[in-house]
């Protein structure tokens, strides 16, 4: 292998078996040359991926896509079904919460455990003990069993521990999602610092804002299958297509997708509906077929932070209505709303709607808020006789992800222009 490559996987396919029932296993078991009970579900597919050394790489994909597969193989927790896999260096994961913990012993005995599965010495991990201690900074927790830990402390322990053994290749996967965002802030600092040292980084994350802040290269995977790899802002512009079923499937690729895949891919999976919203209303109005696209009129529930994007969505009216008052809100997932608007305040529509009249409509604007998770609430609204109707109303309807490479204080970014004489 090339010394300057840290990872070099070849053709991997894991294959799992799939059971409609328990007793299947069992009967398949016992009848070694019966009828056979399973299918097979390939978790990946021929993938080959190559990681040099000194990159930070991410890997992206829709949720069952592989990604979290792919680092156990890499880091020996699953052996490939087909294929093989090469690492150059000494590997520091941090793969799942607690893994590798014994939930009876206290944070101090869980870094010595895990320090010597790493392969330290008792007096190596010593002298390392301080660092990983104020980087975890939980305080007393350090001496209380880990089954009193709250999954916040567990990521705080298992990643100090995971970045203070000095690896070569760190690979982690959306373990820093449960941190707050100091921890998380405190994380990537030290992801710099790994760059500047020449180490190598995988991860795998959902939080598209991260990827191209921090990564020099993207792998794209779906369906167990890698679609593409290159520069960020390529790969996620690929995944918004991957997500609303725009994605083109390179001729050499189909072959890897069965036709139920690649109709699969070509339906909106996770078109960022949610499955569990709240609506209420008098239902005088109905409101449906609501989405988000980008400034090239894409369906997507990504946004490039700066970049102008459209809310859609259209109504249908069950009787006649005199003013009607079409309206978003975004909230971010704490639940706090951080902006909207609506056809009142723009003063865009102060017309009468007739039963049976349907409408469309749009708001078009500039994408300011910083890189994160969003969520999109409508609704039609008005007044009868000074009285407030809500005619229909849907609370968290749309999960919209604003990707950035440069965040600033607090929700919004005021564009600034600086100059330093």
């Amino acid at each position: 292998m090339d010394e300057n490559i840290a990872i070099k996987a070849n053709k991997i396919t894991k294959i799992y078996r799939l059971y409609d029932k328990p007793s299947d296993r069992f009967k398949e078991a016992l009848l070694p040359g019966g009828k056979r009970r399973s299918k097979d579900h390939y978790a990946l597919t021929d993938v080959d991926l190559t990681i040099y050394k000194g990159e930070t790489v991410g890997i992206i994909g829709t949720n069952g896509s592989g990604k979290s597969t792919i680092l156990k193989i890499i880091t020996g927790v699953l052996s490939p079904t087909s294929g093989d896999i090469k690492v150059d260096g000494r590997i520091s994961a941090l793969l799942e919460l607690g893994a590798g913990f014994n939930m009876e012993y206290n944070g101090i005995e869980n870094i010595y455990l895990n320090g010597t599965m790493m392969g330290f010495s008792k007096k190596e991990i010593d002298e390392k003990l301080e660092s990983i201690l104020s980087f975890a900074d939980i305080g007393d927790y350090v001496y209380q069993p880990c089954k009193t830990y709250s999954s916040g402390m567990f990521v705080r322990l298992a990643f100090a521990v995971a970045i203070n053994i000095e690896p070569e290749i760190l690979i982690v996967d959306e373990a820093l999602s449960v941190g707050d965002v100091f921890f998380q802030a405190k994380c990537y600092h030290k992801f710099e610092e790994f760059k500047k040292q020449g180490k190598t980084i995988l991860f795998v994350s959902h939080d598209l804002s991260s990827i191209a802040k921090y990564c020099d290269r993207v792998v794209l995977l779906n369906k167990g299958v890698k679609l593409n790899e290159g520069a960020p802002k390529e790969m996620i512009d690929a995944y918004k297509q991957v997500l609303v079923g725009q994605y083109n499937v390179p001729d050499n690729q189909k072959s890897l997708l069965d036709d139920e895949q690649i109709q699969d891919m070509a339906a909106k999976a996770a078109d960022g509906v949610n499955p569990e919203l709240l609506e209420y209303g008098t239902l005088d109005a109905n409101i449906h077929d609501y989405y988000v696209t980008d400034k090239n009129g894409t369906r997507t529930t990504a946004i490039i932070k700066g970049e102008p994007f459209t809310i859609h969505f259209s109504v249908d009216f069950m009787r006649d209505i005199e003013a009607p008052i079409f309206a978003f809100t975004v909230k971010n997932i704490r639940g706090t709303e951080i902006t909207g608007t609506n056809t009142m305040y723009e003063k865009a529509f102060l017309e009468s709607v007739a039963k049976g009249d349907s409408k469309t409509i749009t708001f078009t604007q500039d994408m300011n808020l910083q890189g994160g998770e969003y969520l999109l609430s409508l609704g039609v609204t008005g007044y009868e006789k000074d009285k407030f109707e809500v005619y229909h109303r849907l609370y968290d309807v749309l999960n919209v992800t604003v990707v950035s490479d440069k965040n600033t204080v607090g929700y919004y970014d005021m564009n600034s222009k600086v100059t330093v004489e």
